[in-house]
Formats: C-alpha cells, sequence, structure tokens
C-alpha cells in the first residue's frame, strides 16, 4: 500500500506499508470505500523487503515489524508529483505518488487533520470509536470553508508542498486520501503514526510524532517558511507554539480553527492557552505579517 511521499533535489521519502492480502485481491486504495474496521484487520509484513526504483536507480529498503514503510532513498526526480516503482517479493510492482520540493521553493502548508479538515471529534471515545471503526469515508463531513482556504493558498503558491500531519494510525491513510480528493482538497502527503505500542511504552505519543515531524521538515526544507493550521481542540496551539519557539525562521503563520461549542464538548474541551487578536470571525492566527483568511465561510 504506497502513501504518497516527498522529496527535495536528489532525495525521496518512501511512505507505504506491507499487508498480506488474498490472492487475486490488492490492498484498498485512494478509489475502494470501504468501512473503518476493515483498515485496522489488514496483517502486516513484518521486515518485508522492498525494492525501489526511480529511473536507472535502485534501492533496497525494509518495513517495520508492523509493516510500515519509511525510508529516504538518493533518487533523481524532477520537482512536482512524480512517482516510484515499488516491488515486494511475490507481488506485482506498484507506484508510489512522490512530490519533489524545488530549491526555490519558499512556502509550505502543514495541516492537521481532525476538526481542522475533517470533523471527527476524536477525544471523545465512544464518537472515536464509532467514526473511526464503523463509518465510512462518505459519511464523514469536512469543515466548511477550509478545502476553499487550501486551494487558495495552492494556487497563489505553485510548487509548494501541502503535509497532512495527524496523530492517526497509516492504517487510514487510504480512508483520509479517499476524504480529501472527495472534498477536493489539494493533493498532498500523510505523515501518521502507527498502530500499537512501541519496544518501550504500551501507547505511541501522538504529540512526539508531531513534535518529530515538524523538526523533521525543517531539517529538510531550510529554505521552506510553513503555514501551520490546527484546531483549539487539544494540543495544535502548544505544539506549534514550540515549533515556532525552536524555528521561527521555519514560521510563515499559524492559523487556528475555533471550534463551534457542540464541537469542543465532544472534543473533549478546548486548549488551555487562549490567543486574542484581530482575525477573522471563528479564526485566531499569529504571525508576524497579514494573510488573508477569509474562505467561504468564517470558519477558518
Amino acid at each position: 500500500m504506497p502513501f504518497p511521499g516527498y522529496g527535495g533535489d536528489g532525495w525521496l521519502r518512501v511512505l507505504g506499508r506491507a499487508v498480506l492480502v488474498k490472492p487475486g485481491r490488492r490492498a484498498p486504495d485512494r478509489y475502494t470505500n470501504i468501512r473503518g474496521w476493515r483498515s485496522f484487520t489488514s496483517i502486516p509484513v513484518r521486515d518485508a523487503e522492498i525494492h525501489v526504483r526511480v529511473g536507472d536507480v535502485e534501492h533496497v529498503i525494509h518495513a517495520d515489524r508492523g509493516g510500515v514503510i519509511d525510508a529516504r532513498v538518493d533518487a533523481p526526480l524532477p520537482p512536482g508529483w512524480g512517482s516510484a516503482l515499488l516491488t515486494l517479493e511475490g507481488a506485482d510492482a506498484i507506484e508510489q505518488p512522490v512530490f519533489v520540493v524545488a530549491d526555490d521553493v519558499e512556502f509550505g502548508l502543514v495541516s492537521d487533520i481532525d476538526d481542522t479538515v475533517m470533523v471527527t471529534a476524536l477525544p471523545h471515545p465512544f464518537l472515536a470509536a464509532w467514526n473511526t471503526f464503523v463509518l465510512g469515508e462518505h459519511a464523514r463531513r469536512a469543515v466548511p470553508g477550509m478545502a476553499v482556504l487550501y486551494d487558495r493558498l495552492a494556487a497563489a503558491h505553485p510548487g509548494s508542498p501541502v503535509i497532512y500531519l495527524s496523530t492517526g494510525a497509516w492504517n487510514i491513510v487510504p480512508t483520509f486520501n479517499r476524504f480529501l480528493s472527495r472534498h477536493l482538497f489539494p493533493r498532498g502527503t500523510f505523515l501518521l503514526t502507527d498502530w500499537g505500542p512501541t519496544p518501550e511504552r504500551w501507547f505511541r505519543s501522538g504529540q512526539e510524532h508531531k513534535k518529530a515531524s515538524l523538526a523533521r521538515l525543517a531539517a529538510e526544507f531550510p529554505r521552506v517558511r510553513w503555514l501551520l493550521v490546527g484546531d483549539d481542540g487539544q494540543h495544535d496551539e502548544e505544539r506549534y507554539r514550540e515549533f515556532v519557539e525552536a524555528h521561527p525562521e521555519s514560521v510563515a503563520a499559524v492559523a487556528i480553527r475555533k471550534l463551534t461549542p457542540g464541537e469542543a464538548v465532544l472534543a473533549g474541551g478546548r486548549s488551555q492557552r487562549e490567543v486574542h487578536g484581530g482575525a477573522a470571525p471563528g479564526c485566531t492566527a499569529s504571525t508576524g505579517r497579514s494573510w488573508p483568511t477569509r474562505s467561504a465561510r468564517s470558519d477558518c
């Protein structure tokens, strides 16, 4: 199951999962509508050996114990969307889409998913279980106005990378991909986390995942200044504030969607830190310069 990757001048980050499927079938892709629980019933192939070919260059990488493929390889591709060819022993070769960032690009978008582009109410345990394991993505609602905002940002900054950063599991990348595509969000890369415990702890830290992912993006693309978009339901403000303090040169702006009262209740409340400023109604923004926050509705 290849996931959209990204890269820079002479390198690519290859992302995906190696899973077992019945003979004659293929793993779910962006066009297959499945119930959420099916995303978590696939059997991973641990330590699988994958051959990555880009043009005349070939590399051998390995999945981890959860079947997750996450490796950086040296490979030449022109800026924009391209593809790498992944081959697993006993399976047909499959293309992985990759977005290569040009050296002169200076703007990028990092967006949370839950309650930022998709109405989720994840921290509420019963709703989280229902949304994740029962509903298909056709039953999920997009946050009004966000697709319009992101589309305008992408049009204003051609060639800029779009990163969807979430604490969700890699298992649901195909679901997220189909949802965002159907609601006309810009095509981008997903940075999620693995499902289940780690060798050191019973539960993975989603917040550490976000912190590490942001730091990695700053190191990989030192020229890019990121617009960080999240919501005030949980920890986005805190994570983004830490990133601004650690990498001020890598931040163009921070935009926080204010949840409606009902959404805030279902999401377990708002973050403790209140932001006050002259942003558009329903949106708080922090930046050294003004930037447009108007969208189809004033939900940021």
